[in-house]
């Protein structure tokens, strides 16, 4: 009895994927997909990730194509703030477009640590 009372508040310890989450202000809603700092990602960004995924990725949904896509994507948005030529019918701004890029990081950051090596 005593060892099911104990396991029970020690599986109440958030996990590592867990403390992520928290530490980077993320969820995952299974209508609208990846929130992160009260940003609804495929609401506000995904025509820009589309855009400049190359047509790759179409939203913030499949993680694994936005790991394998990041290199692309970092490059175009570097470009674009680089040159100052910002993409006026999506309203790329230097400031929105620095903010997709750390957004995809936390994102790929949770990939890589969490979900890449799970079956």
């Amino acid at each position: 009895m005593f060892n099911k009372i104990t396991s029970i508040f020690k599986s109440s310890k958030p996990s590592p994927a867990q403390l992520y989450q928290e530490e980077h202000q993320m969820e995952h809603s299974s209508v609208q997909g990846y929130i992160i700092e009260d940003v609804v990602l495929n609401e506000v960004h995904a025509a820009r990730l589309e855009l400049l995924s190359n047509r790759r990725v179409a939203a913030f949904d499949d993680l694994k194509a936005l790991y394998n896509a990041a290199m692309i994507i970092n490059e175009k948005i570097d470009l674009e703030i680089a040159s100052g030529r910002f993409n006026a019918s999506l309203g790329n701004t230097e400031e929105n477009l620095q903010e997709l890029k750390r957004f995809i990081g936390i994102l790929n950051g949770y990939y890589r640590n969490f979900m890449r090596d799970q079956k």
